[in-house]
């Protein structure tokens, strides 16, 4: 099983990024996908889920302005980040959603400066 983040980078308060992750190794359709972030000192929090029916869940902190969503033929789950602040800085990874935990891909940073 691999899992690949990419897409992050630095942008000002305000501003949008979309991160991608593709996977590998798994039946990609039937697991439900989610998006994690962790800020140094902090712990490893919930961003976002997709279920395999395309049933969407977000942490409170990124509702109304994160949007999650997945393209199985291609394997990969996408989350649109919009009206970015720097309380958002941080590496996000991707990992299943409501199920067993995959392995942990290397994530990719996001900074968000004010």
């Amino acid at each position: 099983v691999q899992l690949q983040a990419y897409g992050g980078g630095l942008v000002q308060a305000g501003g949008s990024l979309r991160l991608s992750c593709g996977a590998s190794g798994i039946i990609f359709s039937i697991y439900g996908m989610g998006w994690y972030r962790q800020a140094p000192g902090n712990r490893r929090e919930f961003v976002a889920g997709i279920t395999s029916g395309g049933s969407t869940n977000y942490g409170d902190s990124v509702k109304g302005r994160f949007t999650i969503s997945r393209d199985n033929a291609k394997k990969m789950v996408y989350l649109q980040m919009n009206k970015l602040e720097p309380e958002d800085t941080a590496v996000y990874y991707c990992n299943s959603y409501g199920g067993v935990w995959l392995s942990w891909g290397q994530g990719t940073q996001v900074t968000v400066s004010s």
